[in-house]
């Protein structure tokens, strides 16, 4: 094959790839970083595969880490103490959807016929830039196509993952996926149980970070039933929730959130409607931390208190803009701390409901103004209105002094005047709040 300039590996590659070869082994660069390059994407993760068996390659190197000896990877660190994997060529004898059985001695082509996808099955040689490609991956490239490497329900039946890689990969580089590869997905659906929950979690992980506008990525998992065999809960989510993850930046605002996190927490927030009970559950079930989960959990609560056009059942309408007392009530239901991201959700899912918005314009610019609009008077509020009893000129030490029993009838006494600064914040004094405390009192002796 003729050299490809652009698929260039790194100095540290090209030398471990020179020991290799000094060595009497064979020497190539594989993986995503080859497919990557191809695209015109910088990357640094550069995997080597090589015909020397995981001993040799620990004895050739002085500084490695057994990644994973029983697979054939040694991760060798170079000068600078970056870490790259070498694996052995190898071929599968035995899998069983989720582990694989492999044998070394395999050869160059052997090792890429056992790979995932043809835009994954192409090496280059570091030195001479020399490219191997048996399957057809770089036409692949060129066409937008995601493949299966040979017979496709073998493939996904070997790596019940492999499904979950195709529509990530499909999603990220906006390619299609080939005819025989869907309907080898679709079949591999019911079995996706099989998977650990750790793997399905770093997928969905990769959906959020990699691909940009992941609506049709998660449609893709609904309708390849995916997603009914992995997160019930979702698979009647309304298509809106999903269209809202492709609008979740807001232009121009500073401090923008973690966009995973984000993304993950609009899978399950929706506006006006408690999340559903099990939650927490099923983002636990999913392998999600604590923290990851209760923070979802909050923000979902929160956006829940909202409703996109008129009121009811209690939630704040954004649909005319609330007043500074409801949206100053709402802040201190949810929280400053959770108001950005809370607003960043509401923002996105109006976005795809104003007039002419869809999932890959977003909003209108009026509706996009409007919602910065509404987003920088929430954090007004947040962080210059007294919302919460801390916020209070006055203390429980100040209300025992005037009067008030110790006990139960402090707390009350404090909700009661937060309820007032709410309403006007300018009744924030310790003079103001007294008189509150001395009227309440007064009224309750005339009323017993």
């Amino acid at each position: 094959m003729t050299a490809e300039p652009r698929l260039q590996p790194p100095e540290a590659i090209r030398e471990i790839c020179r020991t290799l070869e000094r060595a009497g082994h064979e020497a190539w660069c594989v993986g995503g970083a080859v497919r990557d390059a191809l695209l015109g994407i910088r990357t640094l993760d550069w995997d080597i595969a090589t015909s020397a068996h995981p001993d040799a390659v620990q004895r050739l190197f002085k500084r490695t880490v057994p990644v994973g000896l029983k697979f054939g990877t040694v991760g060798v660190l170079d000068a600078a103490g970056v870490l790259h994997e070498v694996t052995t060529f190898r071929h599968d004898v035995e899998t069983d959807g989720r582990h694989a059985v492999v044998r070394f001695g395999a050869s160059l082509d052997e090792d890429l016929a056992r790979r995932d996808f043809t835009i994954n099955a192409i090496a280059v040689h570091a030195e001479r830039l020399e490219v191997r490609d048996p399957y057809g991956g770089r036409t692949d490239l060129a066409a937008g196509i995601v493949r299966c490497v040979g017979d496709a329900r073998e493939r996904m039946q070997e790596d019940r993952l492999r499904a979950l890689r195709a529509l990530r990969f499909a999603g990220r580089f906006s390619f299609t996926i080939e005819p025989a590869t869907w309907a080898a997905i679709r079949e591999s659906a019911p079995h996706l149980g099989r998977l650990s929950m750790e793997r399905v979690k770093q997928e969905l992980e990769k959906v959020m970070e990699q691909v940009a506008r992941p609506a049709a990525t998660l449609e893709r998992y609904r309708e390849s039933g995916a997603l009914g065999t992995l997160v019930p809960a979702l698979a009647a989510a309304p298509r809106e929730r999903f269209a809202a993850l492709d609008a979740l930046a807001l232009p121009g605002l500073p401090g923008r959130p973690h966009r995973r996190l984000l993304r993950l927490a609009a899978l399950f927030a929706e506006p006006g409607v408690a999340p559903a009970r099990d939650l927490a559950r099923t983002l636990k079930a999913l392998k999600f931390s604590n923290v990851e989960a209760r923070a979802c959990e909050e923000l979902a609560h929160a956006v829940a208190r909202v409703s996109l056009e008129g009121e009811g059942n209690g939630t704040v309408p954004l649909s005319p803009p609330p007043s500074d007392t409801d949206l100053r009530r709402l802040v201190a239901a949810v929280g400053r701390l959770t108001v950005p991201g809370m607003a960043r959700l509401l923002w996105a899912r109006a976005s795809v409901r104003a007039p002419g918005a869809t999932s890959a314009t977003g909003a209108s610019r009026e509706a996009r103004l409007a919602g910065i609009a509404l987003y920088r008077r929430a954090m007004r509020i947040a962080w210059h209105d007294p919302i919460a009893i801390a916020d209070l000129a006055l203390d429980g030490d100040d209300l025992r002094r005037a009067g008030v029993p110790a006990g139960r009838a402090i707390g009350e006494a404090l909700e009661r005047l937060l309820d007032a600064v709410l309403e006007d914040p300018a009744r924030n004094t310790r003079t103001q709040l007294l008189a509150l405390i001395a009227s309440g009192a007064s009224s309750s002796q005339r009323a017993d």
